[in-house]
């Protein structure tokens, strides 16, 4: 099995729109992505953000985990917001998020980069996987929405 960790360009993102599609219309999301269109103006949108930086892993030439997010400045310095992280649920369970993640940081490390930042649900397993990858949650933080 031959791995592969990338930079991604646009040249996926109909794949990486598909995977997305795979991953959150399944158990524990099912967040229905059934409007092609919406979905590809959405991965467009978050993956051509002001300083994008895109990752994946490409498996046995197959695109099977991506990163999804921009580099941003912040008081600390220049971080890593990361939008979207999605592991084919097809590749789950065999360390490859983890594996990914780590490659990542490497990354960003040599990029100047301070940290990462990203927002998760708390029931769902992403929450306990960043978790015991060393994130912290942050006191205080909320996020709110209001439907219209």
């Amino acid at each position: 099995m031959e791995e592969e960790f990338i930079v991604l360009d646009d040249s996926y993102l109909r794949e990486m729109a598909e995977l997305f599609r795979k991953t959150f219309g399944s158990a524990p999301w099912n967040d229905d992505w059934s409007d092609t269109e919406q979905l590809m103006e959405y991965i467009t949108e978050i993956s051509h953000g002001y300083r994008a930086l895109n990752y994946g892993i490409v498996r046995d030439g197959k695109l099977c985990a991506v990163s999804i997010g921009q580099v941003k400045h912040w008081w600390q310095g220049l971080e890593y917001y990361l939008d979207e992280l999605f592991v084919d649920p097809d590749c789950q369970g065999q360390g490859l998020g983890s594996r990914f993640l780590k490659l990542i940081e490497e990354d960003i490390k040599k990029r100047g980069l301070a940290g990462i930042y990203l927002e998760t649900d708390n029931d769902k397993p992403a929450y306990k996987f960043y978790q015991d990858k060393g994130f912290t949650e942050l006191a205080g933080h909320v996020s709110f929405f209001k439907e219209i």
